[in-house]
């Protein structure tokens, strides 16, 4: 692995001197090994508090992601509009600027299908640069806007079949956990991949070296075999919902995949950058189903508390790892009108705020109110202070990286 590491490492580190965004200390010391950013989708104020008073009552005790020492609140309006979606909302995290609604870390402003050139580096692709190893953990298809906003660059997030394809072929994220591939579907420009056309993808991925994974057990094989590459697959859509999943569900619950991601990235001596996203809480906000938000937040609590787990077993991840818990927008409009009745407003977006939670290097500058493109310079400026990078500012300028036009998916035959 430290090979093509390396390889990746020499023919890109100088365009870091490039980017043309200044870069600021960081704050909390020297830097992050580790990043681990986890999205609860949808989720506002009043859905974590109903969650909390479903688990535990109205005086219950506050959820593991409360407990995280730096709160802020972020804005979240996306380029030309006062709602995001959640492809605009994590491609400003992932860049660090505004984007249109539907696209994926790239700018198409000509509307001609194909992202603008260059293309905004992601901070998947800055730890990259930085030798570390990527990992994304969803409940929906591994696909989804919010996962591909790191690791990805295309016009619509419905391109999903090229987005897998730059997962395994351009960015090579060693781990990807959770639901299927999705398809490239309109307003995509990309062909479909079908059925055809996902095999081949699949051969590819064992070809560069993954274990493709389907269930519960063969995670766990793979884990236990030290399996470097994992691509788990554990359904053909989105996972099956927390709160109606059986006791003996074959796929893993998202606590899990994070346990297992963290296992196989830990041993990177680079460190590593993982995303960890509750897909669903946003899909039951939209159907006003208090039974589906609660048991998806609990579910991605769960897996809060299993970062925190890992992190508590050794001082040093703790010191090393900047812990991000981060909403993309609020669903629903929600209002708590007594312990348990509420009131829904829309079954769309909002515009509101949105609150954050973290800890670690890099943490104190996400207290406040603060745009989420902001979240993007705390995250980046951490991980060149750990790498003790200079201000590009005084080295450059360079080029920003210009990647060749996307190759298209296998078509379908």
């Amino acid at each position: 692995m430290r090979a093509w590491k390396n390889a990746f490492g020499a023919s890109v580190g100088i365009l870091l001197a490039g980017m043309l965004l200044a870069v600021g200390p960081a704050q909390g010391g020297s830097g992050a090994r580790n990043v681990i950013f986890m999205v609860p989708d949808g989720m506002g104020l009043a859905h974590l508090t109903l969650a909390r008073r479903h688990l535990g009552g109205v005086d219950g005790p506050p959820l593991a992601l409360e407990s995280l020492a730096k709160v802020g609140l972020q804005r979240t309006y996306s380029e030309g509009g006062a709602v995001t979606d959640s492809a605009a909302a994590a491609s400003a995290w992932a860049c660090g600027e505004k984007f249109a609604n539907g696209r994926i870390s790239c700018h198409d402003r000509n509307e001609d299908g194909h992202c603008d050139i260059p293309l905004p580096l992601t901070l998947m692709e800055i730890a990259r640069v930085r030798g570390k190893s990527l990992g994304l953990v969803a409940t929906s298809t591994v696909t989804h806007a919010t996962p591909a906003a790191f690791a990805a660059h295309v016009p619509s997030r419905k391109c999903e079949a090229e987005i897998a394809r730059q997962y395994l072929e351009e960015t090579e994220v060693e781990v990807v956990l959770g639901g299927g591939f999705g398809d490239n579907e309109a307003p995509c420009p990309f062909p479909p991949m079908g059925s055809a056309g996902r095999a081949r993808l699949l051969e590819e991925a064992e070809r560069l070296g993954y274990a493709v994974v389907t269930d519960r057990s063969d995670l766990r094989r793979s884990i236990q075999e030290g399996t470097p590459r994992i691509l788990g697959l554990f359904a053909r859509g989105p996972l099956i919902p927390a709160h109606r999943r059986p006791p003996n569900c074959r796929e893993p619950s998202l606590a899990e995949m994070t346990r297992a991601a963290l296992t196989v990235l830990e041993k990177d001596p680079d460190g590593f950058f993982l995303v960890v996203e509750g897909s669903q809480i946003d899909w039951g906000a939209h159907r006003h189903d208090i039974p589906y938000v609660v048991g998806e937040i609990s579910a991605f609590d769960k897996a809060v508390q299993e970062v925190q787990r890992w992190m508590d077993e050794d001082p040093h991840r703790a010191r090393e790892t900047l812990l991000i818990v981060a909403p993309d927008h609020e669903t629903g409009g929600l209002t708590l009108l007594g312990p348990r009745e509420t009131q829904w407003a829309t079954r769309r977006h909002t515009g509101v705020d949105v609150p954050l939670w973290s800890q670690g290097p890099g943490s104190k500058a996400l207290q406040g109110t603060l745009d989420n493109v902001e979240v993007f310079r705390v995250v980046r400026d951490s991980l060149h202070a750990r790498a003790g990078a200079e201000d590009p500012r005084t080295v450059g300028p360079f080029p920003l990286p210009v990647r060749s036009a996307p190759k298209p998916i296998h078509p379908t035959e």
